[in-house]
């Protein structure tokens, strides 16, 4: 359990988290869309460029060698982190919608006509999009797994729809609408009693819940490092080694070739397959650490405090008059995330409205056409809590919110 004084310990910790928006002290409560950063991530990138920036694995010296050293360093800490079996298994890339596109993408040689790929209704826009594509290409069918009206995947509509003409189902972990999370061990299992391929997008999970991709058994999993206080454009694609070796590379170019001529191309063995080009360097040596952040911390510690985040802000946002909270807003079945309207008042108007209380939310879409049509609505306002939030930065929302619905409505 954190106390009050370990939190604001924390926060102490995030440099950003000090400044004022219009005057207002700062309250980012927009974690969904990225999280902020802590000193030592940020001390983190500034010491990459200070003491070791050079290419890896392409170079003999000092400099070179280094770099190489840490990149793998990091490798090993994900694989950990996620309790993968391989370091082999974890595919750096430029986040979670890279590596869907990459799967997506390799997997295409493997999909024909009349073949099916399953999705659900709670997807964001980059776990639909691809398999669209790739549907199209092959002429295979694209399904959907619906949900009921509090947000929850029909498993039984599920077993319906699943049959060997299944190849792969993609599902997300959280819904980064909902935070409902899903029942993806479920998921899983009946995915492979059809012989199905599984890839779980895991960006809202990675820094709410203790993963074990072997435990879950899942054939990909994919996440990003700015979801868990880490920087932006960098990503992994986690896979089963025997499913990776299968797979046609996404790109191709440097590093990921063992030999070229002019009439034939090997290419390297896993990861380096997978990893064309330059990577983002920088942004793997600094996702250590923010790794270092999370670990320290507890993941488990982590994942209770914003519960109980959660807990305290449904009860308060629940008391005003008007407000309509979207899916099943049992704490047990959520992460830290809720997304709600106010009555007569459209998203874009309370978020900006909020914004100049300096309070940082989400509006709109979210990424998720097809959930906004479900629920009957063109957009929604999304606050995502992190572990540097507050029960007072709860309570100045609520306030905040109940001067921004006077202020609309009266001027309507």
């Amino acid at each position: 359990m954190l106390s009050q004084e370990r939190i604001q310990k924390i926060r102490d910790q995030f440099p950003i988290l000090n400044q004022k928006v219009y005057s207002k002290p700062l309250v980012y409560i927009d974690n969904a869309a990225t999280t902020q950063k802590p000193l030592q991530v940020i001390l983190a990138s500034n010491n990459y460029y200070s003491t070791m920036n050079s290419n890896i694995h392409r170079g003999y010296h000092f400099l070179s060698q280094k770099s190489t050293t840490y990149v793998e360093k990091v490798r090993k800490k994900i694989q950990k982190f996620i309790h993968a079996k391989y370091p082999s298994e974890i595919i750096f890339t430029k986040g979670t919608t890279e590596s869907i596109n990459l799967v997506a993408s390799s997997i295409t040689s493997s999909i024909k006509k009349g073949d099916e790929i399953i999705i659900s209704y709670l997807e964001h826009h980059s776990n639909i999009v691809p398999w669209q594509i790739l549907c199209e290409r092959k002429e295979a069918a694209l399904k959907v797994i619906p949900i009921n009206k509090d947000g929850f995947l029909k498993f039984e509509n599920f077993e319906l729809l699943i049959s060997e003409k299944t190849k792969i189902v993609a599902i997300n972990h959280i819904s980064n609408v909902l935070g409902i999370i899903n029942s993806v061990k479920k998921i899983i299992d009946k995915s492979h009693e059809y012989g199905a391929l599984v890839l779980i997008d895991g960006a809202q999970a990675i820094s709410n819940l203790c993963l074990n991709v072997q435990n879950l058994n899942t054939d990909f999993y994919v996440f990003s490092a700015h979801k868990m206080y880490g920087p932006t454009g960098i990503g992994v694609l986690y896979g089963k080694e025997k499913i990776l070796e299968k797979l046609s590379p996404y790109q191709v170019g440097g590093e990921m070739i063992k030999k070229v001529s002019f009439k034939k191309t090997t290419y390297s063995e896993l990861p380096f397959k997978f990893e064309a080009g330059t990577p983002n360097i920088e942004g793997i040596i600094v996702w250590g650490a923010a790794i270092d952040f999370v670990e320290k911390i507890g993941i488990k510690n982590i994942k209770s405090y914003k519960k109980e985040l959660l807990i305290y802000a449904t009860k308060r946002l629940n008391t005003i008059d008007g407000i309509q909270l979207y899916g099943n807003n049992d704490p047990k079945n959520k992460s830290g995330i809720i997304s709600f309207n106010l009555s007569k008042l459209h998203c874009f108007d309370v978020g900006s409205i909020l914004d100049r209380f300096g309070i940082a939310v989400r509006t709109g879409h979210l990424c998720a056409h097809p959930l906004m049509s479900f629920f009957n609505v063109t957009g929604m306002i999304r606050v995502s809590f992190s572990v540097y939030n507050t029960f007072k930065e709860i309570d100045y929302l609520f306030d905040s919110l109940l001067k921004t619905k006077k202020f609309l409505l009266k001027s309507q």
